[in-house]
């Protein structure tokens, strides 16, 4: 596909909407995700260039809101960047983007689009970023917007388009560019709500609700047993996220949910019964950061003379105590751990499986294409949130909408996950145990924040437009494994035993099993050790002939890789591609056709040169890659028919890379001049071996590829020997 010539070489652009144009439709609704299966190019450019314009200029009217320049240059919080980036980043967002799809050829502003490239995650509570920027001019980020849209229309109305569009097709990135507006459509509402109220006016676009009262009484419902799926398939005709594709069913066990959200009223019980200033409703990370915070109530509750009043994104009003309470998730779980102790209940925050549940089980929809939600959704019903009994979903309310749900479950990938490579870090590095799950969007997430499948995580003293409903129940809240190894030895080996075959040769671990089941014939299989196992492919392998096998190695970090494996079916790890960038890796035993031989295995650490008396007895003990790492491998070697029953076989493999840094020089087995004679390896073998085993067959190489980075790996030549056990 030809990229789109720069700016001044083209024709001008059809008239983008402008501001007013908006204004003058208010009352449509907010243009919903087009689907990408549309087989009409021609239609398939119509919407998506209305879909682009009309997010484009609601974005902008967001900043119509700020009062003066110092509104966009004084930080909100001290975490983020000030307003002045968010105007510009997603901007930027689309250049950079189109740039590496091929859509276009030349940059608009160097130096903008650097600055604005990369925000800031809101890191830890107290990690405090005072980088220095030299921001530019409101005028000049509003220019370059005007820019931006000129050239991105320009793309949408001439360049190469073959529909449907997918995840592979270059116009990915032009649906990429206007999701990530509309993400940053609400979180900058949130950095607006935290501004100080002199920099922000009132709006007719962004009216708030203003129906307040008492809050209803809240109650536990039933939610029945059932089966759930989580995820988007990949032929989904709306766009979706990376950590969205792929999917898992889940059988969820009963449990109550509150019938409506927490409310202000609800959650006031909690702050006047000392909730913020008794530590055993904490966890630490929750103590720390309320400690650091020294807070004692919600962060957009404000105290006043006349009584608490809330913080919307544009003004003060007295306390709607039937609108729900908004918090981050420490002081979510705080309020359950009380409600526990309280009630006598398992109280807690939901799963992102128990959210799916409850879904399926209120009978909830996705949001119509040409009617109002019914939920708080899409900015179809106002710019603030709403009573929490207001939209009833079966017999709960708020499902879906009003304010973001937190739940107990870190986000972690599906089996299956893979990165966009234009887009490589928009979930990975939340796959780190600390950013908790978002479920239900809120008054203001659009498009794909509005969907069942979208899944969004932010760090749990992070604060969104979201609160919570509680559960009560007897299942643990757990979750799949959300960590990705990015330790570069272990992740190295991890590749190595089950990452596909490498420049044509076979993977090692498998090859060495194979022949080392070859070679047992008819000879007895009920047990085999597998010394030296490092991450467990050839255990696995082997345990497709023997009874039961046992890993063994000196590493407790690759131990810990086969036990996990062994538990969970699945590995995932990062491989180290250029400098600091990294490519992810899941890898599945059921993939590899060992998923049944898992209850066959177990590991423990443990040293070749001084085993546990109880492993003894086997039939095979394989030995890859061992010996020249061994600190004595003459005591291994002269020991190691005590672990073998009589007419049992040994299998070695080494690539004698004897070197000092493992095996002190006086220790080498082979490898230097003995008696003036080249003495090698396989010569020390025969001598210390020969007493109580006898050589099955001739010596033979076996090749094996260990993956360094993207462009470099390092082939290697292993000798295996095979021994039967004969005295």
């Amino acid at each position: 596909m030809s990229a789109i010539p720069p700016a001044d070489t083209l024709p001008p652009a059809h008239p983008p909407e402008n501001n007013n144009e908006m204004n003058a439709h208010q009352d449509t609704l907010f243009l919903r995700s087009p689907r990408l299966d549309t087989p009409d190019a021609g239609a398939m450019r119509a919407s998506l260039r209305d879909y682009f314009h009309t997010t484009f200029s609601r974005y902008e009217q967001l900043f119509e809101v700020l009062t003066c320049d110092d509104a966009y240059y004084k930080k909100p919080i001290a975490l983020r960047h000030p307003l002045i980036f968010y105007l510009g980043h997603t901007a930027t967002f689309f250049i950079n983007k189109m740039l590496l799809a091929g859509l276009i050829a030349e940059r608009i502003d160097p130096r903008l689009e650097s600055m604005f490239a990369v925000g800031v995650d809101e890191m830890s509570w107290d990690d405090l970023n005072e980088a220095h920027y030299d921001w530019p001019t409101v005028a000049e980020v509003r220019a370059y917007r005007n820019a931006v849209r000129q050239v991105v229309d320009r793309v949408i109305h001439e360049a190469p388009l073959d529909t449907p569009i997918g995840w592979d097709n270059p116009w990915w990135v032009v649906i990429m560019g206007v999701e990530h507006e509309r993400i940053h459509l609400e979180t900058s509402s949130v950095l607006i709500r935290q501004s100080r109220l002199d920099f922000v006016r009132t709006h007719a676009a962004w009216e708030p609700c203003r129906d307040a009262g008492e809050a209803p009484p809240n109650t536990l419902l039933p939610v029945a047993a059932g089966r759930t799926r989580l995820g988007r398939r990949r032929d989904d005709p709306i766009y979706g996220w990376d950590n969205e594709y792929e999917t898992r069913e889940v059988e969820v066990a009963a449990f109550q949910a509150s019938r409506h959200l927490v409310s202000n009223r609800e959650f006031l019980a909690f702050i006047d019964d000392g909730g913020y200033t008794t530590d055993a409703w904490w966890d630490d990370e929750g103590l720390g950061w309320r400690t650091f915070r020294r807070t004692g109530h919600p962060e957009f509750w404000v105290p006043a003379a006349d009584g608490w009043r809330l913080r919307l994104m544009l003004e003060e009003v007295p306390m709607p105590w039937n609108w729900p309470v908004e918090t981050n998730c420490h002081e979510a779980r705080a309020f359950c751990r009380w409600l526990a102790a309280r009630s006598g209940q398992r109280v807690r925050l939901p799963t992102e499986d128990e959210w799916y549940r409850l879904y399926d089980a209120a009978g909830v929809a996705e949001v119509p294409t040409a009617r109002p939600a019914g939920a708080n959704l899409q900015l179809d019903h106002g710019a603030s949130s709403c009573p929490v009994d207001r939209f009833a979903h079966g017999d709960f309310f708020d499902v879906v909408g009003n304010v973001w749900q937190w739940t107990e479950t870190p986000i972690y990938p599906f089996a299956g996950f893979d990165v966009h490579p234009t887009y490589d870090d928009f979930s990975t590095p939340t796959f780190d145990g600390r950013h908790n799950l978002i479920k239900g969007g809120s008054w203001i997430s659009c498009g794909n924040e509005a969907t069942r499948a979208s899944r969004y995580a932010f760090r749990r003293h992070f604060f969104q437009h979201a609160g919570f409903r509680y559960v009560v129940s007897d299942a643990p809240a757990s979750a799949p494994n959300v960590y990705y190894e990015s330790d570069r030895q272990l992740s190295e080996y991890a590749e190595f035993h089950y990452g596909d075959e490498c420049f044509g040769v076979p993977n090692f671990p498998q090859a060495l099993a194979r022949i080392a089941i070859e070679a047992m014939g008819d000879r007895p299989a009920r047990r085999a050790l597998d010394l030296g196992c490092a991450t467990g492919r050839s255990t696995f392998e082997l345990a497709r002939h023997f009874g039961h096998v046992t890993g063994v190695d000196f590493s407790a970090r690759f131990i810990n890789a086969g036990v996990h494996l062994a538990e969970q079916g699945e590995l995932r790890y990062t491989l180290p591609d250029e400098g600091e960038l990294v490519s992810y890796r899941t890898r599945r035993l059921s993939d590899l056709g060992l998923d049944d031989v898992r209850g066959k295995v177990d590991f423990m650490q443990g040293d070749a040169c001084n085993l546990k008396p109880v492993l003894t007895g086997y039939d095979l003990i394989l030995a890859a890659n061992l010996i020249d790492r061994l600190y004595d491998p003459a005591a291994f070697l002269n020991a190691v028919h005590e672990r073998l029953n009589i007419g049992g076989v040994l299998l070695i493999s080494s690539p004698y890379t004897w070197l000092e840094e493992h095996t002190r020089r006086e220790h080498w087995l082979g490898g230097f001049k003995k008696d003036g004679e080249s003495w090698t390896t396989l010569d020390a073998l025969k001598a210390l071996l020969g007493v109580h085993f006898r050589m099955l067959g001739a010596p033979r190489d076996v090749p094996f590829v260990i993956r360094e980075t993207r462009r470099k790996h390092q082939h290697t030549l292993a000798e295996v020997t095979l021994w039967e056990r004969v005295r």
